[in-house]
């Protein structure tokens, strides 16, 4: 089992940056494919961001594309999401997940919230 631990999150204004942080431990060899989803009030589990490990591919939600960035530390096992020009409407619960996929295209931040491993979440509040 993989455990995932956020960090990063705070209070910002918009048109801000934040970098979050997930450090990975345990079973990582089933973890190559992590990413971020979040989570607002009163909606749904939306994927932002995966990377697959192996090949570093991105992919990225329309909705944050341009704007967030994921990358991958192999020597610190940690994943991060740099994202600039913070709007309101990226306020959410930000989670860090991971999944094993022996085929790199199902790493894709659809699935995100589906993925069994995921850590307790890091706030992140952006205002005008």
């Amino acid at each position: 089992q993989v455990q995932l631990v956020e960090s990063g999150g705070r209070s910002v204004q918009a048109g801000g940056s934040l970098r979050l942080s997930c450090a990975a431990s345990g079973d990582t060899s089933n973890a190559n494919c992590m990413g971020w989803f979040r989570q607002a009030a009163g909606k749904e589990r939306e994927g932002v961001a995966v990377i697959y490990i192996s090949s570093r591919s991105t992919y990225t939600a329309d909705s944050v594309n341009g704007r967030f960035t994921i990358t991958h530390d192999i020597a610190k096992n940690t994943v991060y999401l740099q994202m600039n020009n913070l709007k309101p409407e990226d306020t959410a619960m930000y989670y860090c997940a991971a999944q094993y996929y022996v085929e790199e295209r199902n790493c894709r931040p659809l699935r995100l919230p589906m993925f069994p491993n995921r850590g307790q979440g890091t706030q992140v509040t952006v205002s005008l």
